[in-house]
């Protein structure tokens, strides 16, 4: 009975992760929940996978990294790419997918592709590259950047922080780095070989300049004193702007305006332009985008406008704006939406967001600085450059370097190490404490701490064993290797629908008991699967590739075009150089 319930707890568990509709973090609590009413873990077991160092560790790198990006050192690395970049598109590729690997060592691959968006765009408009060529190699870099050191990627270190549990040495700081570094080139090499070729290519005119044009849609009042009512629509002072009237709502009535419409006081028109165009209507007397009208946002001098983008981890997915209490929780106004690819005629506040929408909000300089690496928004532009201290950036940067050099030589634990770099950023002022609590992704956290708790529920209640005797009884005819690719595949499959440490830490135990089973090498497995969960490009569901879904006007068709192929070349090194440098027997 408890290895039915775990295993329906699995699948319910991938289903929910697949579908979305319930938080990844309010699933893996839920779960936790269930394992302890029905018996299968006691309280301390549920809830050991937060007490450990490796939550620790996450943290800190959260505030490392966040801090880095803040001070403008990340920003500084990205301008390097324009005098890197001067030989085509072949050249381009590499620079950008070089720099993107070795900052992503070091730094999460989520904000490596985020910040390296503006400039990769900038730099490729200016060679002549169409942006949907270079926007997923930079992505898939990032993420092969991560096998190349334990802290690179959050799975590498919520892998390490599980085997820990069950008795075996924790992973070396950069014991993954000569199969990172082989992957890492390896990938490069197929993108600029091979990959790039597959890639779609949409010019800057067909583009829209990725992030730079775009048109988004906002609400226009018409308020009783303005001189447009009685101005035809289509003749209208409004109509002069620049932006395009979609429909006009009167009263309870919505209609499509024809050349004969009549602007009348209180009309509400849903309007569609550019950001700029927008903002003349901000400038015309007469006329108030509707967000703003109740807006209490203090002095002008105060108010910027920018744009931010709904995360694939945000509360907002599938609320609207009304439903999430926006202006409240935010202290921000949203003046207009964005959504690639489609059109939106129905009021702001009744749109579901979904990941990858842009809003264009407006608010007080201090709180967009504050909220610029918030989990559910993410600024897009720079918001208070007076802010960026790159001295700080460097202060930051040298001991985190220390942190990694202390680790290496066994002067200190990497928890110890890694939580001491980021103490000095705070006392260094690069960062405050509201600031740093606001770097770290808590659900990640519980996602980690949560599963590792599942993963204990698996092997205490015999599921793990029930399913590693099958697969090894399926594949185990063919000998340790073919069981080992099997356990590859299963890992690949999950990332789909589920986060790559998700799926990483849904496998482990499985195969670590197969491993017993077959008299092989633990280690062995559980390094095989924690790089198995990262080679994965198949589909745009990881963070870093549905970051540049929207930018590259990319189909989900054109991951599976270039990154079938990538996937399977780097399965095949994974299960050479896995045994070979961690022998299975």
């Amino acid at each position: 009975m408890q290895i039915a319930l775990v295993l329906g707890l699995l699948v319910a568990t991938i289903m929910l992760f697949a579908q979305e509709k319930v938080p990844v973090d309010l699933t893996t609590l839920m779960v936790l929940i269930v394992l302890v009413v029905s018996g299968i873990l006691s309280v301390e077991q549920a809830f050991q996978g937060f007490g450990n160092e490796i939550i620790i560790v996450l943290a800190a790198l959260f505030v490392i990294s966040g801090t880095l990006e803040r001070s403008g050192v990340m920003d500084a690395i990205g301008a390097r790419l324009h005098g890197l970049a001067r030989g085509g598109q072949r050249q381009l590729v590499l620079a950008v997918m070089g720099l993107a690997g070795a900052v992503s060592a070091f730094a999460s691959n989520t904000m490596t592709t985020a910040v390296l968006i503006p400039p990769v765009l900038g730099v490729a408009r200016k060679v002549g590259v169409s942006p949907s060529k270079v926007l997923m190699p930079m992505a898939f870099a990032s993420i092969l950047g991560g096998t190349c050191t334990l802290i690179g990627t959050s799975t590498n270190v919520a892998v390490s922080g599980y085997i820990v549990r069950t008795g075996l040495a924790p992973v070396g700081l950069f014991e993954l780095a000569p199969v990172g570094l082989v992957l890492s080139v390896v990938g490069v090499a197929y993108m600029v070989l091979i990959g790039r070729h597959m890639l779609p290519d949409h010019q800057p005119d067909t583009l829209a300049e990725g992030y730079a044009i775009r048109e988004y849609l906002s609400e226009v009042a018409v308020p009783p004193e303005s001189p447009l009512v009685g101005q035809l629509i289509f003749s209208s002072d409004l109509a002069a702007l620049g932006v395009r009237i979609l429909k006009v709502m009167r009263g309870d009535d919505a209609f499509i305006p024809d050349p004969r419409t009549t602007i009348q006081p209180g009309d509400v028109f849903f309007v569609q332009g550019r950001p700029e165009d927008l903002l003349k209507i901000k400038a015309t007397a007469g006329i108030d985008i509707r967000p703003e009208r109740h807006a209490e946002l203090g002095g002008t001098g105060s108010i910027r406008i920018v744009e931010m983008l709904v995360t694939p981890q945000s509360d907002l997915r599938d609320r609207n704006l009304f439903e999430a209490n926006f202006r409240e929780r935010y202290g921000l106004t949203v003046l207009a939406i964005y959504r690639h690819g489609q059109s939106m005629v129905e009021r702001l506040s009744r749109i579901r967001l979904r990941t990858g929408d842009l809003l264009l909000v407006q608010g007080p300089a201090e709180r967009l600085t504050y909220l610029r690496r918030h989990p559910d928004l993410w600024t897009l532009e720079e918001i208070d450059p007076s802010r960026y201290d790159p001295r700080k950036g460097v202060v930051t940067l040298a001991a985190l370097g220390a942190a990694l050099v202390l680790t290496f030589l066994g002067v200190l634990p990497l928890a110890v190490a890694v939580l001491g770099a980021a103490v000095v950023a705070v006392l260094a002022r690069a960062v405050t404490m509201d600031e740093a609590y606001e770097f770290i992704d808590w659900r990640l956290l519980i996602l980690i701490g949560g599963m590792t708790a599942f993963g204990t529920a698996m092997d205490q209640s015999g599921a793990a064993t029930f399913l590693a005797d099958a697969i090894v009884g399926w594949l185990s005819p063919w000998g340790d290797l073919a069981v080992l690719a099997g356990f590859l595949v299963l890992t690949v499959v999950l990332t789909q629908p589920m986060s790559n440490a998700a799926a990483a830490l849904v496998v482990l135990p499985i195969a670590m008991e197969a491993a017993q089973l077959l008299g092989a090498d633990e280690r062995s497995f559980a390094v095989a699967i924690m790089l198995g969960a990262s080679v994965s490009f198949i589909a745009p569901f990881e963070p870093a590739c549905i970051l540049v879904y929207g930018p590259g006007k990319y189909r989900f068709f054109d991951f599976v075009k270039v990154g079938a192929g990538l996937t399977m070349v780097l399965l095949a090194i994974v299960l050479i150089m896995v045994p070979w440098l961690w022998p299975l027997r």
